[in-house]
């Protein structure tokens, strides 16, 4: 089968001598968008970039500097030139430089506070979504890169809620609901993916009128709570089961499709694996309700209100069982 060619668009513009500014300007605009220059005043962008409409808009600001420019569709004669054009567009050293730097950053993270943490991941992260922006052509460096950052990002998170358990060896027994009514649990503070979506589940489907503790230390749990998600707790993570799974393994609720959905989204964010599609959605409003909300609390009744549109969403509008 023949390759389709790339189209491309080729922004050509010439500037007044007079007219420094204006060519910094523009100039500037036109790296950050991801042009590539062929020479001095000729730009080439591949046409299905999202950033090509932004070509139009510096060609009309050219013409209103007093100046000329020429927006052009242009076509590869054939399969070498396209993949000339192509090379022109390869982010390895971009993806190389920020990778040596969050190696650095790295080697710091255990001597970090939580708002230093949070402050270097935004700062890691804005460089990121730069370089993917403009990174029209995806190669293995792209994929080398989207491991480390997740990597990364689980480093920050190991450092900001120490104690990830380690998975348990054995059967999970079945366990009678109403014996579990009006408890204390208790897991580790600084709610995460598996954890909240543990309390969520506990206090929507097996304890309506649960109480939470969130520990400081998994050590300090109290005699008579319920430790779900640390290692030595009721519940944790069994074989390639993480904790909210196990949960619905020994109350009978793994039938259940909308949660067995939910336990799909935790097991891709807290160890991998087969990834969901609403994973990333999930991952970004947990992230951004942690940044804005005081304490655990607070967390469970916003992200809770999130689980409940997600377990209706994927019910596919049966009721709760």
């Amino acid at each position: 089968m023949t390759a389709i060619p790339t189209p491309w668009l080729l922004l050509i513009v010439s500037l007044p001598t007079a007219s420094a500014t204006a060519r910094m300007r523009i100039w500037r605009a036109l790296k950050v968008i991801g042009c590539a220059a062929l020479r001095d005043g000729a730009y080439l962008l591949p046409a299905h970039a999202e950033q090509a409409a932004h070509l139009r808009s510096l060609a009309d600001e050219a013409l209103q500097e007093d100046g000329q420019a020429w927006l052009l569709n242009v076509q590869a004669e054939d399969a070498a030139e396209d993949n000339t054009y192509r090379t022109l567009f390869d982010r390895t050293a971009d993806y190389t430089g920020w990778l040596a730097e969050l190696s650095e950053a790295r080697k710091t993270l255990s001597s970090l506070g939580a708002t230093e943490l949070n402050r270097l991941q935004r700062r890691h992260d804005r460089a990121y979504e730069a370089i993917r922006k403009i990174d029209f052509f995806p190669s293995e460096a792209s994929i080398r890169a989207d491991a480390q950052w997740r990597d990364f990002a689980a480093a920050i998170e190991s450092v900001q809620s120490p104690g990830e358990p380690h998975a348990a060896a054995g059967s999970i027994p079945r366990r009678d609901p109403t014996q579990y009514q009006g408890r204390l649990w208790a897991t580790r503070r600084n709610l995460w993916v598996d954890r909240i979506a543990c309390a969520w589940l506990i206090q929507r489907f097996v304890d309506p009128h649960a109480r939470f503790v969130w520990l400081e230390n998994p050590a300090d749990c109290p005699a008579d709570a319920l430790g779900f998600d640390f290692d030595g707790a009721t519940f944790t993570h069994v074989g390639d089961r993480v904790s909210f799974e196990v949960l619905l393994a020994s109350f009978g609720l793994d039938g259940n499709h909308g949660l067995s959905r939910i336990g799909a989204v935790v097991h891709a964010l807290d160890v991998g694996g087969t990834t969901a599609s609403e994973a990333g959605g999930f991952e970004a409003i947990l992230a951004g309700a942690r940044k804005r909300l005081a304490d655990d609390d607070a967390l469970l009744v916003e992200i809770g209100a999130v689980l409940d549109s997600l377990y209706a969403h994927f019910s596919d509008g049966r009721k709760p069982s």
